[in-house]
């Protein structure tokens, strides 16, 4: 008995032994953790990491350490949160969003590489900054990878290929651009590539069809253009989404076992292929927002497993098939704003408890009130038939010519001919399009590369552009009565109006010279149509009168924007109701949420919109208090509106030269400050007042009481700096609009933390 009782008590001590050796550090494993800590500015997360604490056994949510025969082989780290993306980033760290100047990305990998043992890593959320180094392929143990969400930039390194047995590749929301390196066929391992949320751009890499590993693929939201290859060969493939891209192809075949496919806000043509209606696995297709004609197979929605169709917001026309069945697992099918005629088989024609189906903007004979009539679907596919009949003449041609290259050299000499004598007369038109645009356009010449450049960040979720036509908006404003007038500026009336869909919208009529034909009037509204942001007041189409007169040029043009309920910033800063009332933080997140829209219109799109007229009452506020800029880029289209400048009494004191949107931006700043009185007396305030805004005393006596009362002081005195920066005489002195944007949201923060302690507490900030 005592001999099996001692047998037990060795045998616990052993594997106590055992247990404890196994996570027992070896020192230089330690050393390295602790230098990773230094090199990372040591992030609040790994405060208890110290020399006494066995690392293996510090794990928290956001942090984990596996070790396996005392050395490491897992690292997790996670930042305090997934910060929202800014729209760029130029290379340069800042406090606020990147860790520090000191930081070296290729110290940071010559550190991890001497853990030779480990396979798996993931640093995400933490600030690091730079490109990718080359020696990235000194981590050779690692099987997974996970760098996401930080501030690296620059290519993919070709070297990375050489981690032979990496199964996990994740670098989304970077900032890594150029094109994608075309040696996946070298990870013959590799089963997840997700390299969502970055810049990169050119074609999709050939060599990612023989990566036949792969379980999924994210490629979303970045600006990769092209065709889309033949998938099917990779047989494992199970997710892909290239969302948000530029690829601009028919479809192409899919993998047989493929389970989600996203696609949406491309620009896909053509018909959805015959195969997809076979994919027997598959749970969900998005091709919404795409320029498919072609609904396809009826199949699909037949499909034994799908649950999501979305072809909503393509040009899909014709009827949908009566004897079309959904599968029993099918519970979303989106369809609408298409070109659709007809009935619908009943098993689509309205919404269930256990499917939803969206059908509006059709042309189809049920759901009256949210279709458009059929001539718009017919004149739409008529369209279509001509466009598509001069593509195949236009091939058809190509092939004649091709086929005799006697008369091609004839003909050739002749056009040259031709336009020498056209050009010189003056009489091209090809000629006055681009020379009207870059001798008369604010912002320079808008070439069709420019153009085809032109982001379209942020147009996931709105309304896809359109034509109106000029009937349509008559009715939606009761033929512009003076009950739907919303004011008038410089740039034209501006009413309110109704779609037939039910939707609000704001239309502003825009004289426009006539020195702009209808095709240079067109190719400016089409950059202007391709702005999207969430703090910009959605563009959602235009008319043009007299259209049809291309050789004398459009008298009006209305541009049809969405409709923001909630009133105008000025407005709402001159507020006395306590429940209506904008208090600092309130202002603070307007003002954040318009610098982040100007500093994309500086430096989110090609070219750059960098007159952008910025009032306080140009910022509009939605139901949310969630400011949105509107009057932007209309410059663009007409170039006369010194007249909305006199307003604002900013003629004098050498506004001419003065009048950029950082000055504009300040002189917002100011009102938030002070109030809209201001406006009244600026030239007087920025002559007499502006020094005593610097001191305590003078705040005291100037800033508005609201401010005062809700404001800490710190926060405050941040933002009345970042003022009297913004409106310095002196345009070489004032900030960017980066910098702007980086005081504002450290205001914030600094106001926030003030909060947070004031509530806890139970204290209530009053006037200093």
């Amino acid at each position: 008995m005592q001999t099996s009782r001692m047998c037990l008590f060795l045998s616990l001590q052993w594997c106590c032994f055992l247990i404890l050796g196994t996570h027992q550090l070896q020192p230089s494993q330690t050393q390295v953790l602790l230098q990773l800590r230094k090199q990372l500015e040591y992030p609040k997360q790994l405060q208890i990491w110290g020399p006494a604490i066995d690392l293996c056994f510090s794990s928290s949510p956001r942090v984990n350490i596996t070790c396996q025969e005392n050395t490491v082989t897992e690292i997790t780290i996670f930042g305090d949160s997934l910060q929202t993306r800014p729209t760029s980033f130029n290379g340069f760290p800042n406090s606020y969003q990147t860790l520090s100047r000191n930081f070296s990305m290729d110290s940071l990998i010559a550190t991890l590489s001497r853990l030779n043992t480990l396979k798996s890593l993931s640093l995400v959320s933490l600030g690091i900054w730079g490109p990718i180094p080359d020696k990235i392929h000194r981590l050779q143990s690692l099987v997974y990878l996970d760098l996401s969400w930080n501030f690296m930039y620059g290519s993919i390194p070709s070297t990375i290929s050489r981690i032979a047995n990496l199964e996990t590749l994740k670098l989304d929301g970077n900032f890594l651009n150029g094109t994608l390196p075309d040696s996946f066929d070298s990870f013959s391992k590799l089963t997840s590539l997700s390299l969502s949320n970055n810049l990169f751009s050119g074609p999709l890499p050939s060599s990612l069809q023989r990566v036949n590993s792969l379980n999924d693929i994210n490629l979303s939201d970045n600006g990769i253009s092209g065709e889309l290859f033949d998938l099917g060969r990779l047989s494992n493939l199970h997710w892909l989404d290239l969302s948000n891209n530029r690829l601009d192809s028919s479809l192409a075949s899919m993998p047989e076992f493929v389970t989600v496919v996203l696609l949406k806000n491309n620009t896909f043509s053509g018909g959805i292929p015959e195969q997809y209606g076979r994919l027997s696995r598959l749970r969900q297709l998005d091709l919404s927002f795409n320029a498919l004609t072609e609904m396809g197979p009826a199949g699909i929605f037949a499909l034994p497993n799908i649950s999501s169709l979305d072809f909503g917001s393509n040009l899909l026309s014709g009827s949908v098939p009566m004897d079309l069945r959904c599968g029993d697992e099918l519970e979303f099918v989106d369809i609408s704003n298409n070109r659709l005629t007809g009935n619908l088989p009943s098993c689509l024609r309205s919404n269930t408890k256990k499917r939803v189906v969206k059908i509006g903007g059709n042309c189809l004979s049920i759901d009256i009130e949210h279709q458009h009539s059929e001539t718009y679907c017919s004149e739409k596919h008529s369209d279509n038939e001509k466009s598509s009949r001069g593509k195949n003449n236009l091939g058809i041609l190509i092939g004649v010519i091709s086929g005799i290259g006697v008369v091609i050299l004839i003909l050739g000499f002749g056009f040259l001919v031709l336009c020498r004598k056209f050009c010189s007369q003056g009489s091209s038109e090809q000629h006055l399009l681009h020379k009207t645009v870059q001798d008369n356009s604010v912002t320079g010449g808008f070439t069709a590369e420019i153009l085809t450049n032109a982001t379209k960040l942020g147009s996931q979720g709105s309304p896809p552009y359109r034509l109106f036509v000029l009937d349509e908006l008559k009715v939606a404003t009761n033929n512009f009565d003076k009950s739907t007038s919303m004011g008038e500026g410089s740039n034209g009336k501006i009413y309110k109006g109704r779609l037939e869909s039910g939707a609000h919208v704001a239309i502003r009529c825009l004289a426009v010279s006539r020195k702009y034909t209808i095709r240079n009037l067109k190719l400016r509204l089409d950059l202007l149509a391709r702005i999207r942001h969430p703090h910009l007041a959605c563009l959602l189409g235009h008319c043009i009168d007299n259209e049809g007169n291309d050789e004398v040029g459009a008298n009006n043009v209305y541009l049809v924007y969405e409709y923001v309920p909630n009133g105008n910033y000025r407005a709402r800063l001159s507020e006395t109701n306590p429940e209506k009332v904008l208090r600092w933080s309130d202002r603070l997140s307007i003002l954040i949420g318009i610098a982040k829209a100007v500093h994309f219109l500086h430096t989110g799109i090609i070219p750059g919109f960098n007159s952008n007229r910025l009032k306080a009452n140009n910022i509009l506020l939605n139901e949310h208090r969630m400011g949105k800029l509107s009057d932007y880029g209309l410059s663009v289209v007409a170039q006369e509106i010194e007249k909305d400048k006199e307003e604002d009494g900013l003629k004098s004191w050498q506004m001419k030269s003065l009048d950029d949107d950082i000055y504009s931006f300040g002189c917002i700043l100011l009102e938030s400050l002070i109030g809209p009185s201001v406006c009244a007396r600026k030239e007087s305030f920025l002559l007499n007042e502006m020094v005593s805004l610097g001191n305590t005393e003078g705040q005291r006596r100037i800033v508005d009481p609201t401010v005062l009362a809700s404001s800490s002081q710190e926060s405050l005195s941040i933002v009345v700096s970042l003022t009297i920066n913004c409106i310095s005489p002196e345009s070489s002195t004032r900030p960017s609009f980066e910098d702007v944007l980086w005081n504002l949201q450290y205001a914030a923060q600094v106001q926030a933390t003030s909060d947070d302690v004031d509530n806890k507490s139970g204290k209530t900030l009053v006037s200093p």
